[in-house]
């Protein structure tokens, strides 16, 4: 699809829960349900969003279908990189499955079934967030020693692999080296996920740059199958997942604006609430001048082709 015709899809209200399906609901994540079809995995994103890891009580009208149009246009650009969970022809996989709601199918996606690795794959190439903050206190991003000088959001010599774990529910992923990723999946894959993610961070940094924008970093997810074929899975590149700069506006030494949640971090930043739940309603520009953000994005991807 353009972006004009998933623009003019997007529903004017927030679509937070996913109902009424005739498949068993699996799991529930933040974003995401996963109905099981039985032969494959039906993955719908919904409209809610979480900061600090609390669902906030008010969604994004749309965010769920533009991360899931941008995920299949990143699935199938760096298709010849890595294979992909996405089964081929989506619009057939719904129809033979009578899944035939427009809203359902532009927010969905149907996926082979698959067993996720037990680590998050998270690439920076940039020094910002969390990096940041360790950098200050100790040159160090997640046990790996920078050079000395660097400023806020300075490119780093050379994209760097900091894998996490994958925490349960309510709990936060925490940094591992790599003794304990190899530990975790094996040494054998965790090096084919470690060459597989840096790979996907400088194509999909390469493939920003031509659309504007600066991928910062990202965390990718794989999973595989019963004979041990890796498979990239999940969403991928998408504002959700990465933190995007829009290159116009990057100027290292502060913090750039950004096309993610960023913006609503920063209004819940200036509340008085403990970052737990419940969360605080956002005011009625602050959804819209998110649901932008998101949509610049994608509109950057798609109409420069």
């Amino acid at each position: 699809m353009n972006f004009d015709s998933i623009a003019s899809s997007l529903p004017k209200a927030a679509v937070t829960s996913i109902d009424g399906l005739p498949y068993p609901r699996i799991a529930s994540g933040k974003v995401r349900e996963i109905f099981d079809l039985g032969d494959a995995l039906l993955l719908v994103a919904s409209d809610r969003l979480s900061a600090f890891d609390v669902i906030l009580p008010d969604g994004i009208p749309g965010k769920g279908i533009i991360l899931t149009q941008m995920s299949l246009w990143w699935f199938e650009q760096t298709q010849s990189l890595i294979q992909n969970h996405i089964l081929p022809d989506q619009a057939a996989q719904f129809s033979r499955r009578n899944l035939n709601d427009p809203d359902l199918r532009l927010r969905s996606m149907i996926v082979r079934k698959l067993k996720p690795l037990s680590i998050e794959c998270v690439v920076r190439g940039y020094l910002a967030g969390s990096g940041w903050l360790s950098y200050q206190k100790s040159e160090t991003v997640c046990g790996l020693r920078l050079p000395p000088g660097l400023r806020q959001a300075d490119r780093l010599p050379e994209p760097i692999f900091t894998p996490t774990t994958k925490a349960p529910k309510g709990h936060h992923d925490e940094p591992i080296n790599d003794a304990a990723g190899e530990a975790a999946v094996g040494e054998r894959l965790y090096r084919s996920v470690k060459e597989a993610s840096l790979a996907l961070f400088r194509f999909g940094h390469d493939r920003a740059k031509r659309s504007g924008m600066i991928l910062a970093d990202t965390k990718f997810e794989f999973g595989t199958d019963p004979s041990g074929n890796l498979f990239l899975i999940d969403e991928v590149l998408t504002p959700d997942s990465s933190r995007y700069w829009p290159a116009d506006q990057y100027s290292p030494g502060r913090s750039p604006p950004s096309y993610d949640k960023q913006f609503v971090r920063d209004h819940l930043l200036t509340l008085t609430w403990d970052q737990r739940p419940p969360a605080p309603r956002l005011p009625p520009e602050v959804v819209a001048r998110t649901r932008d953000k998101y949509l610049s994005a994608l509109k950057a991807l798609l109409q420069d082709r």
